[in-house]
């Protein structure tokens, strides 16, 4: 169970990645965010997200047409 989800369901880039960067700020250091969004490029655009800026990508999946991210910050 992820500490806070962010439904960014019918955003299309940059914005499900700028509203996560901006929601991890408000998470401690080891919690977790979910991130919900409907964009079809936003798996790709999590994966560098994460590999840039130091967090964790720790679930993947799609489901209906909706991407789910689990993401640790770590950095």
């Amino acid at each position: 169970m992820a500490d806070v989800t962010l439904d960014a369901k019918g955003l299309n880039c940059p914005l499900p990645i700028l509203r996560a960067k901006k929601a991890l700020k408000d998470i401690p250091t080891g919690g977790t965010l979910e991130v919900l969004a409907t964009d079809p490029g936003s798996a790709a655009d999590f994966d560098a997200f994460c590999r840039t800026t130091g967090n964790e990508l720790m679930e993947h999946s799609v489901d209906g047409g909706v991407y789910r991210f689990l993401i640790k910050h770590t950095a």
